[in-house]
C-alpha cells in the first residue's frame, strides 16, 4: 500500500482533459450517460426494496454491501471496502497497535509459554517474565492453543493470569491496555561484528526507526548485517523505499505497471552504499513491501537471501476515501523486480533454502554472513546465540537419558540440510561438501513429534564430533566450530 500522496498525480491527469479534441469529449459524454443509467438501476432497486420488502431496508447496510459486491467482483484478493472502524483496525494492524496485556506467547507440548514481555506493557508492570508458563486465565485451565484468546479483551478490562515459574505458582491481575509493537528491533553479535535488524512491518515510522538502529550498530563496530524480514506482511512502499536508500546509492528499486502495461522504473538516487556484506532472512509470510526491499537488494547485488520462498504479492494498493465515511483499498499498480521479474502468486526464491525452522534459518544466515564459532542455547520459549537473546526457541525431547534436538537446527549447525524418508524411516543430513550421514528411526536415533524430526544428541555427536552439547534444567546448549 502507498500513502495518500500518490493521489497528487491525479491532478495533472485531470488537467489534461481540458486539452483533448472534441471526439474524446463525445466519448466521455457517452460514458457519463452509461454511468448515469447504471446508477439509476441501483436507485430503482433500492426504491423497490424500500417500498415493498416486508422487513424494510437498512439503507447504509444496503449501500455498503453493494460496494463490497462491486469490489469483490474484481476477484482481486488485495482490494477491499472498509468502514471507518474497519479502516482504523487495518491501520492499527499495519502500525502494530493492539489492545491486550503486552506479551508474545507460544503454545507447544501442552504448555502456553511467554516468549516476550514488551517494554512499557501492562504485563511488564505486573511482573510477568519471559519463560513464564501461563497455567490459568480467569480460573480457566489452559489446555489448548485456543485458550490464547482468553487473554484478549477490551481496553481497561481486567484479566487474571496464573503462571508457573520454576517451582512457584503466581497469580497476577492485569488491566488490558493499548500498546504498540516496535516496527524495528536490533542486536549486535560482538564476537563476529555482526549486526542483526528485524523489521516486522513497514509502518509510517519504520524507516526512521531503521535509521536509528542502523546508526547504533555502526557505532558498535558492525562489519556485516543480517536483515530479518520474516513474517513481515508489508506496509507503506514509501517506508520500504526510504530503507532501501540506506543500502543503494543509485539504482532501480522496482518497475511498476499501471493499466497501460508499460513498465516504469522507480529509481533510487542520492542514497547511501551500505559497504558491507548483507544477508536477508525470508519466509512464506515475507510479502509486499518486504518483497520490494528483498528484490531490490538482491538484484542490485547487495544482499544474499536465506530462508524460504516469499509470499508472492507483487501488487500495490492505495486507499481512497468515500463520501459515506468508508474507504476503498484498490490495487492500482503491479510491480516487477529490478530484473523485471513478476513474482505475483509465486514468490521470490532464496539463494540458500532453509525450510520450516526459524532457528535453523537464523543459524544458516549467520553462517552465510561469516560467523565461524557459534553457541546456541535455549528452550521452548527462549533462544540465545553467542549470549545474545533472539526471538525464537530451541525445542528438546527427553526420553530417559536420551536427549533429542530438532534435526533442522542440528543440520544448520553443521551447514547441511536434513531430509526425511518416511518409507525407510531414515533421516539424512547432507553437508555443503555433499557428505551424508544417516540416522534411523528403527534404532532410536530419530524421533518424530508434531511432524518434526528430532535426532538423539549422543548419536549426532558420534558423527559430528565438532558439536558439543549439554542439557540442564530444561535448557539445551550447543557449540559448533566451523573453522
Amino acid at each position: 500500500m502507498i500513502k495518500p500522496w500518490y493521489k497528487k498525480i491525479l491532478i495533472p491527469l485531470l488537467f489534461l482533459a481540458l486539452c483533448l479534441p472534441q471526439a474524446v469529449f463525445a466519448e466521455s459524454s457517452a460514458n457519463e450517460a452509461a454511468e448515469s443509467s447504471d446508477l439509476e438501476i441501483l436507485r430503482e432497486v433500492l426504491q423497490y426494496l424500500n417500498d415493498n420488502n416486508i422487513e424494510g431496508v437498512e439503507r447504509n447496510e444496503f449501500i455498503e454491501n453493494a460496494i463490497r459486491g462491486m469490489v469483490y467482483t474484481l476477484e482481486d484478493p488485495y482490494s477491499d471496502y472498509f468502514t471507518q472502524e474497519e479502516l482504523q483496525e487495518f491501520e492499527d494492524q499495519l502500525n502494530q497497535e493492539y489492545v491486550g496485556i503486552g506479551v508474545l506467547i507460544r503454545f507447544t507440548q501442552g504448555k502456553l509459554y511467554v516468549t516476550e514481555v514488551l517494554e512499557g506493557s501492562p504485563a511488564k508492570s505486573a511482573g510477568l517474565r519471559k519463560g513464564d508458563i501461563i497455567a490459568k486465565v480467569d480460573d480457566h485451565q489452559v489446555t489448548s492453543a485456543d485458550d490464547i484468546y482468553l487473554i484478549h479483551g477490551e481496553e481497561n478490562t481486567k484479566v487474571s493470569v496464573t503462571i508457573k515459574r520454576g517451582s512457584s505458582q503466581l497469580s497476577f491481575q492485569i488491566t488490558r491496555a493499548h500498546f504498540a509493537l516496535p516496527a524495528v528491533t536490533s542486536r549486535m553479535i560482538s564476537s563476529g561484528d555482526i549486526g542483526y535488524i528485524a523489521i516486522s512491518t513497514f509502518s509510517d515510522q519504520a524507516d526512521e526507526e531503521f535509521a536509528v538502529h542502523l546508526n547504533k550498530l555502526r557505532k558498535l563496530g558492525m562489519k556485516s548485517l543480517v536483515l530479518d524480514l520474516r513474517d513481515n506482511l508489508g506496509g507503506y512502499v514509501e517506508s520500504a523505499q526510504n530503507i532501501a536508500k540506506q543500502f543503494i546509492k543509485d539504482g532501480v528499486l522496482m518497475y511498476t505497471e499501471s493499466q497501460n502495461g508499460k513498465p516504469e522504473a522507480i529509481k533510487i538516487t542520492n542514497g547511501s552504499s551500505i559497504s558491507m556484506p548483507v544477508v536477508i532472512l525470508t519466509n512464506e509470510w515475507t510479502a509486499s513491501a518486504s518483497e520490494i526491499l528483498t528484490a531490490a537488494l538482491r538484484d542490485n547485488g547487495i544482499a544474499a537471501v536465506v530462508g524460504t520462498q516469499t509470499y508472492g504479492k507483487a501488487r500495490i494498493q492505495n486507499i481512497y476515501s468515500l463520501s459515506n465515511g468508508g474507504s476503498l483499498k484498490l490495487t492500482i499498480l503491479k510491480y516487477l523486480t529490478p530484473n523485471q521479474e513478476d513474482f505475483n502468486y509465486i514468490g521470490l526464491e532464496p539463494d540458500v533454502e532453509v525450510n520450516l525452522s526459524s532457528t535453523a534459518q537464523l543459524i544458516a544466515a549467520l553462517h552465510q554472513i561469516g560467523l565461524k564459532n557459534m553457541e546456541v542455547s535455549g528452550n521452548s520459549s527462549e533462544l540465545n546465540i553467542n549470549n545474545v537473546s533472539f526471538t525464537g526457541y530451541l525445542d528438546v525431547v527427553q526420553e530417559g537419558s536420551n536427549v533429542y534436538a530438532q534435526s533442522r537446527v542440528l543440520a544448520a549447525l553443521v551447514q547441511g540440510k536434513a531430509s526425511w524418508a518416511t518409507s525407510t524411516g531414515v533421516l539424512t543430513i547432507t553437508d555443503s561438501s555433499d557428505n551424508k550421514q544417516q540416522f534411523k528411526r528403527s534404532d532410536g536415533s530419530v524421533k518424530i513429534l508434531n511432524d518434526e524430526t528430532y535426532i538423539e544428541l549422543q548419536e549426532f555427536q558420534k558423527k559430528y564430533p565438532e558439536i558439543e552439547w549439554s542439557y540442564q534444567q530444561g535448557s539445551l546448549k550447543l557449540k559448533a566450530k566451523t573453522g
